[in-house]
This record gives structure tokens, sequence and C-alpha cells, in this order.
């Protein structure tokens, strides 16, 4: 059962959108990949989960903090005899391990994700023991990415290759009892204790007027160029959307990247640009926002 699905972060989001919108710096761009690429990997890991793991609860993308340090768990699994923390990564390609070092094929040494999987089994440890619970743990870095491959690997390590998943679905499920009042007592306590948004977020500098107006189109981030009626059509990808999805989706956009400005028809009508009908940016503004003040100086609140 999963108890915390997983869901972009802000910042994800945010670099999503200034890719498309300017051209990032290289550092800002590969970080932006970094992400994406986790989060994909996340994602093929949540669906491999939902369908082996039947009898424990699911919580994926856990920030928390322990001893005024934060970790993050991508994925936690609790079980009747043992709670599984796992660390996935979306690696492709070829690395190696030289004694305690991490290396690309092009020789680039990389974090040793060991260490990162060891902090956060430390500090969850600590966090069940402050908080009175005594349930036996075990933490894994998890490959979900079949193109991956490291040479030179100590057998001791808590490691899951892609060919090893099959049998680590019977480790997940093993000696597995009905589910006690403590197994749902410390899924909750860890959602209590889960912080949405990370201090941490690395984001470049931007300014509205760097940004290329439009609206993107969901599936390929291309921006629409072509409106028929009610629906706007992406040459790139050929996908449709009706008008109205495609500005509300736009507003929320538009108040991640920049959320202490205010929502008015002129400003709508500008940042989606794509749509020719001011009168159809204020219809919808109307109808699904709550409205302040008047006229052209009126602003837009909370969906309806």
């Amino acid at each position: 059962m999963i108890m915390k699905s997983r869901s972009e972060s802000i910042e994800l989001r945010i670099l999503r959108s200034l890719n498309a919108r300017m051209n990032l710096p290289a550092k800002d761009k590969n970080h932006f990949d970094y992400l994406k690429n986790g989060f994909e990997g996340e994602l093929m890991f949540d669906e491999w989960m939902t369908d082996k793991a039947h009898n424990g609860l699911i919580l994926n993308d856990l920030l928390l903090e322990t001893n005024r340090s934060l970790y993050q768990i991508d994925s936690l699994y609790i079980s009747s005899n043992k709670i599984f923390l796992l660390e996935v990564k979306n690696y492709e390609g070829d690395y190696v391990m030289e004694g305690d070092q991490w290396f690309s094929s092009s020789k680039l040494e990389i974090k040793n994700p060991i260490h990162q999987l060891k902090r956060s089994e430390l500090l969850f440890r600590r966090l069940l023991h402050e908080h009175h619970f005594s349930f036996s743990v075990a933490a894994y870095l998890v490959f979900i990415n079949p193109e991956f491959q490291l040479y030179q690997t100590p057998l001791n390590l808590p490691i899951i290759f892609p060919s090893q998943l099959n049998r680590f679905a019977d480790t997940l499920e093993k000696k597995s009892n009905p589910l006690k009042e403590s197994h749902s007592a410390l899924a909750h306590k860890l959602l209590s204790l889960h912080q949405d948004d990370s201090p941490y977020s690395r984001l470049p500098n931007y300014s509205y007027d760097q940004l290329n107006k439009g609206i993107l189109c969901p599936k390929c981030y291309s921006f629409y160029t072509s409106l028929t009626k009610m629906r706007l059509i992406c040459k790139n990808c050929k996908g449709l959307e009706g008008q109205q999805s495609a500005v509300l989706r736009s507003i929320e956009e538009f108040k991640i990247l920049f959320p202490k400005s205010s929502i008015t028809t002129n400003q709508i009508y500008d940042w989606c640009s794509v749509i020719d009908s001011k009168k159809s940016i204020w219809r919808i503004l109307s109808q699904k926002f709550n409205k302040e003040g008047h006229g052209k100086a009126a602003n837009y609140g909370e969906l309806l």
C-alpha cells in the first residue's frame, strides 16, 4: 500500500520550465538533467515496487531531519519484519570502483553513493530511537537502469543491480506477516515529520524578461504554435490540449516561477502569448479563480 506517492520537486519543476524558456548555463543544465534522470529512475522503481511489494507500506520521497541534519529517503518499505531504506539511482553506462572511490568510464570521479546511503541509514536509525520505535532496518542502494554496469564491486556491499531486482522482491516479502498497529503508527509519524521543500535547492538567477513567453506542451515541452478554436496543437509531438486546461497549467507554472507576482488578465495574456483573445484569458480567470478588486486592476488568487 502506498502511503506517500512521489511528485516532482519544486526545484525540478522550475528548472524544467527554465530549460524550455531560456538557455540555461551549462552547470544548471547539467543539474537539471541530473534531477530529471533521477526522477525518471525513481518513477521506474515505483512502478516495479507497486508490482512486486504487496504486503507492506510504501513511503516515497521523504525529506526528514534528525539531529539538525536533513536527509532524503527515496523509498521506504515497511514490512512486517523489517524496514527497507532504499536509495534509487538511475545511472547509465560503465562505472568502476577503485577502493572507496567511484569513477565513470571517462575517469571522472563521482560521489560514492554508499556514503550517502550510510548517512541516511544512521540518521534514520536515530530518528526511530528518538520516537521509541524498535524496528530492524536494512538499507540498500538500488540501480534501476538496465544499461548500468559497475566493475570491481566487493561482494559485501548493500547494492541491488538491475539483474537482481526479481530476487530482491523475494527479500522484501520474506516471512511477511500481517502488519501491526505499530507499523501504521510509524508510517503516520514519518508523514508528519516529512518536510515539503528542501532549503538546498540550486536555482539560477532569472527574470521575467529573460524568459520566452507562450504555453508549453506537457508532453514534449515545446511551445504551442497553433490554436484551433478551443484546442492547442503541438507541431513537435502532435499533441492536443483544450485551451482552458493549457491556460490553467501555464498559470500554475507562472505562479511557481514568480510566486510574488500578481495574477492579472494582462499578465497572463502576455505570459501565455499564443492565446490571441484577452477576453478568453479573462473568462478563464473569472470562472476558476477568486477575484480581488475590479476592472484592469483586478487580481486573481486561489483556484475556486
